[in-house]
This record gives C-alpha cells, structure tokens and sequence, in this order.
C-alpha cells in the first residue's frame, strides 16, 4: 500500500467569503487556476500492495448519518436533473446475463466475472461489469424512438479491480442510454450530448453548495474539449494519467475524446471493449478534484458502434469470434437501433460532491485490512 500525504494550500489562496457554516474552514473551496495552484502531494511508502491517498488535516465535515442523508440528497437531485437534460425513463435491468449472449461488459479483456451456475435448467451466468450492450437491446424492446433514452441503476462486481480511494470492487452507476439516428453518429452529437451531462452536473454542484455550506463550487462553467491525440501529441513524455492530470489541472473540466483506439505511438489513452464504443466517437468527463489532488473521471460515454465499426473494432482487438454472439450478430445485422449512452458512478458522484477522501465513506464494500488501519488512523471512516 502506498500512502500519500496531501497538503492543503494557503488560506489566502482560497476564496471564503460565501461560506457560511461556522467550523473548519473546507480543504478547498473554489475551482483555482493552475498557475495559482502547487502540488501539495508529500509521498510516504507503507507497502507496496495498493495506493491510498490521505489528504492532510482531513476531517469529514458532516458524520456517517449526515452523510448517509447527503448521499440520498445528491441521488435524487442529481437523477432528475440528468433524465431532464437527456430526456430519460427508468426501467429495470439485470444483475446477471448468461455469457453466450454476449451482453456482459468485457471492459478491457481481461477482466473475469464473478459466474455461477443456476439449478435449474443448468445454465451459466455472470454478474455484470456495466449495462453497456444491455441498454441497447433493451431500448428496441421497450420500442424507444430516436430522442428518447433510459437510464437505469446497475449494480456490479468486478472482482479484478485495483482498489484505492476511488476505485471499489462493488460498482454502482446510472447506466444511461439514447436512440439516435445514423445521420446523428457524429461528433457534434457527442458533444452536445456531453455538454448537456455536464450541465446536470453543474446544476447538482450549485444546489449541494446551497443545502450545505461547507461544499462550495469545484467545477468551472464549462468543459473542454480535447482528443487523446491532442493531449498526446502535448504531453508526449507523460504517461495517459498524467496527461489526464495535467490537462485538468490546467482546465478544471475536460472530455478526452477518442479513447480505445491506438495512438501514434502505438499504445491506447485507455482500454475499451471493441462491441459497444465507437473508439472515433467516445470519451470521458474528468474534472480536477482537489480533496485529493487527482484527475477524476465522472463519466465514460459515447456513441455505439455501428456494423461496420464493430466489424473494425473486433477485427483490431482480435477478437473477430465474438460476431458470433448474439448482440453482436444482431448488430451486425442491423437489428439494434443507433444510440449513444454512458455511465455514471453513484458512489463517485456522491464522493465528489460531499467532498469525502475516499469513496468507502460512500459505500459499503471489501477494503484490505491495512487499508482499513489506515484509514481508522488517519480519521476516515470507511463504512
């Protein structure tokens, strides 16, 4: 385990005059430009098992009720804003799919899914990684036209994580996904659609800074926009998340677009499975996160393949016999409707927005023992 010591700047660095509870004063406050900013990161190895970041002098400014509260508030406002901006219906979705179907999420390809097998009938199934492929056989059996989209809450295992402050082996998120025409697979779609999450996320951030005083504004007015060749070809010698930090740092709000596919120097920003984002047409919303000192991403999103990027896709990956699965035969095929769709995680949304060094203080879930040690030392109250 890697512990990280992380220092706050100096309080005339910080802009306090709209904080209005008495108390500590926050760790952060506004969204600061990074010419005015330091990193405050001090490193101090404990082990070498995983990486755990503990900001100094941090102390939760609300308790565990407070919090279990908050994160209710952050939900609901934060669901009805999104299905508002993107024109949204819940539906219920599956925890598990049988893999001959072809629905489970492959993420990078290298992931295993918690499988078992069912008494009856003898069949196999798995626990999802994410709703990505699901989403989109489900819109043409629920009869979705173009412009309208569903959004669900999905609930995941990924038993292959590498855990920190912000990653967990039990996944939540809004799986969220749209019908669009084959004239809209275009990257001004993409954009506009990015825009329109961002600005759920704004929204939520104004009215969370309203409802509690010590959360103030994090998240500039607007987000940039940015390929991952761009940001490649700007920061050549960094690796992808330093790159990612950098860019961030400097902007406060930015979608890397483009990720999946090879760079020029022959490594991908990042993984994606080949069947459900056109690597073209993709992308993350990462902000800077100050609590922390990190690039956080918020949401992974994009327009879907279509038959002849998923034929690409698959043949590039070597993965060509997954064309024999259902939902990728049926795409194939034309069967599915175009869309465009993404996710967002719950417990992450809420970490964020509350301000929490960790997102065990979000979430039950398995933290190695150490990490639990830790944290108890350091004040952070994992659940």
């Amino acid at each position: 385990m890697k512990l990280f010591f992380h220092f706050p700047p100096n309080n005339d660095m910080m802009d306090t005059g709209s904080i209005k509870r008495k108390g500590k004063m926050p760790l952060f406050w506004h969204f600061m430009a990074a010419e005015k900013t330091e990193n405050w990161m001090l490193h101090r190895k404990v082990s070498t098992t995983m990486n755990f970041i503990v900001p100094a002098g941090y102390t939760p400014d609300i308790d565990l009720k407070e919090t279990q509260i908050a994160i209710k508030v952050v939900k609901d406002f934060f669901q009805k804003e999104l299905t508002k901006q993107l024109n949204l219906t819940r539906v219920s979705a599956p925890l598990f799919v049988t893999p001959e179907s072809g629905l489970n999420d492959n993420l990078n390809g290298v992931e295993r899914p918690v499988a078992f097998d069912i008494k009856e009938g003898g069949r196999k199934a798995e626990i999802v990684h994410s709703l990505a492929k699901w989403k989109r056989y489900a819109l043409k059996q629920y009869g979705f036209q173009p412009g309208e989209g569903l959004y669900t809450d999905m609930n995941a295992i990924r038993r292959d994580e590498d855990t920190d402050n912000i990653h967990s082996i039990y996944v939540d998120q809004w799986d969220w996904e749209k019908v669009i025409t084959k004239e809209e697979r275009t990257r001004g779609t993409l954009e506009e659609t990015v825009r329109a999450v961002y600005k759920a996320l704004k929204i939520t951030e104004d009215y969370m800074a309203y409802e509690y005083d010590y959360i103030g504004h994090v998240l500039p007015e607007h987000i940039e926009f940015i390929t991952s060749q761009e940001l490649e070809d700007r920061y050549p010698d960094l690796t992808p998340k330093q790159r990612e930090y950098e860019i961030v740092k400097l902007h406060g709000a930015v979608f890397i677009e483009q990720i999946g596919g090879k760079l020029k120097s022959g490594e991908p920003h990042d993984g994606r499975a080949p069947d459900y984002d056109d690597w073209k047409l993709n992308g993350d919303i990462i902000v800077y996160y100050p609590v922390l000192d990190i690039a956080l991403e918020l949401s992974s999103m994009g327009i879907r393949v279509d038959e002849i990027s998923l034929h690409e896709q698959l043949k590039a990956a070597g993965c060509e016999e997954r064309e024999k699965l259902a939902f990728q035969k049926a795409l194939l095929h034309g069967e599915l409707p175009y869309t465009i769709g993404g996710g967002i995680g719950q417990s992450r949304i809420c970490m964020f927005f509350l301000r929490k060094a960790h997102i065990g203080e979000i979430q039950s879930s398995l933290w190695p023992d150490e990490v639990r040690e830790e944290a108890k030392k350091a004040g952070i109250p994992l659940l």
